[in-house]
C-alpha cells in the first residue's frame, strides 16, 4: 500500500466536508451568488503569489536535478502562465488587475499562506511536499465530484469545474501523489506521521479558504 493511499481515510473526509460546503455545492450548481466568488477570486490571487514561493523552494530543496527541474517549471508557468489565466479570468467578473493587486490578504489567507511558506522553509523537502499536497489533490477531487453532477449553466464556474478536472490539472495532481509516495518510501514511521499531520493541517486549510470566501471573511479590526 502506498503512502497515499494511507492518507485516504483523512482525506475523504476533507474533500467531502469541502463539496458540501454551500459555497461549493452552489458553485457546483450554477446557483452561487457571484459576490463571494469574486472574494475567493481575489483572494486565490494572493494565495498563487505565496504559492509561486512554495515551488521556488522546492526547486532549492529538490534532491536530485529532475525534481529540480520540475519544481523550476511549475514556478515559470504559475508565474509567467497561471497568474495571467487568472487575471483573466478575474477580469470575467468585472475584477481588474489593479483590484487584484489590492487585494489584503484575509486572516484565513495570511493563515493558510505562512503555514505552507514555514513548511517549505523550515521543514524538509518531504514536508513540503506532504503540505502541498492537499491544494492539487483536494481541487482535482471537488472539481471531479461537482462534474460528476452535472455541468452548471453558469459558464464562470463550469469553466472552473472543467479546468480542475481536466487532463492537464489531473496528470499535475498525479504527479504530486507520486511524488509524495516517492519521498514518504524511505520515511520511518515518525516521518509518516509527520507528513500525515502536515498534509491534514492543508486540507483543513483548503476548507477554511472556502468557507472565508462564503463569509467574505475580513479582520476584526480596522486599522
Amino acid at each position: 500500500m502506498s503512502f497515499t493511499d494511507t492518507l485516504e481515510p483523512v482525506a475523504e473526509p476533507l474533500w467531502d466536508a469541502i463539496v458540501d460546503h454551500p459555497m461549493v455545492s452552489q458553485l457546483g450548481a450554477g446557483t452561487l451568488d457571484e459576490s463571494p466568488f469574486r472574494y475567493w477570486v481575489r483572494q486565490d490571487y494572493v494565495y498563487l503569489v505565496e504559492y509561486s514561493r512554495l515551488f521556488a523552494l522546492g526547486a532549492a530543496k529538490a534532491p536530485d536535478l529532475r525534481r529540480l527541474g520540475t519544481f523550476a517549471e511549475l514556478l515559470e508557468s504559475t508565474v509567467t502562465t497561471e497568474m495571467d489565466l487568472h487575471r483573466s479570468y478575474a477580469a470575467e467578473f468585472g475584477i481588474d488587475e489593479s483590484a487584484l493587486e489590492a487585494t489584503e490578504p484575509s486572516p484565513t489567507t495570511r493563515a493558510y499562506t505562512d503555514f505552507l511558506v514555514r513548511t517549505a522553509a523550515l521543514g524538509t523537502f518531504g514536508d513540503l511536499v506532504a503540505a502541498l499536497l492537499p491544494c492539487m489533490w483536494g481541487f482535482n477531487a471537488t472539481a471531479n465530484r461537482l462534474a460528476e453532477r452535472g455541468r452548471p449553466a453558469h459558464e464562470g464556474y463550469a469553466a472552473w469545474i472543467d479546468m480542475y478536472a481536466g487532463d492537464e490539472f489531473t496528470e499535475l495532481t498525479d504527479w504530486c501523489l507520486d511524488l509524495m509516495d516517492d519521498v514518504a518510501a524511505g520515511a520511518d514511521e515518525a516521518t509518516r506521521d509527520r507528513y500525515r499531520d502536515l498534509f491534514v493541517t492543508s486540507g483543513r486549510y483548503e476548507y477554511r479558504f472556502w468557507d472565508a470566501a462564503w463569509r467574505e471573511e475580513e479582520w476584526e479590526v480596522s486599522v
